[in-house]
């Protein structure tokens, strides 16, 4: 019998799965800002429409870190909550 390594076998641990970020925004917000591929995942779109999003400012307002762009959670919500409401108010 081998003996157990405190923290686990690390060689046949499994690695942590990505968790699907609209679960988190489902869910709640999540801990920490959303990148651009995530904001692509949650709406199911390429991530070149994010940027398009961004470069015509229609999308979730989105602010760089250096070169890096981010999204702030609370502020995708607010533009998903806008998004229905006027849809809404069209129909």
């Amino acid at each position: 019998m081998r003996p157990c390594h405190p923290f686990g076998d690390p060689v046949s641990a499994p690695a942590p799965a990505r968790q699907d970020p609209r679960a988190t925004l489902r869910g709640g917000l999540p801990d920490r800002y959303l990148t651009p591929d995530d904001i692509a995942e949650i709406f199911e779109v390429p991530k070149e429409t994010v940027y398009q999003w961004r470069k015509k400012r229609i999308g979730p307002p989105g602010f760089r870190v250096g070169k890096h762009i981010r999204y702030d959670p609370a502020d995708v919500r607010a533009y998903v909550t806008q998004r229905k409401s006027a849809d809404q108010d069209a129909a």
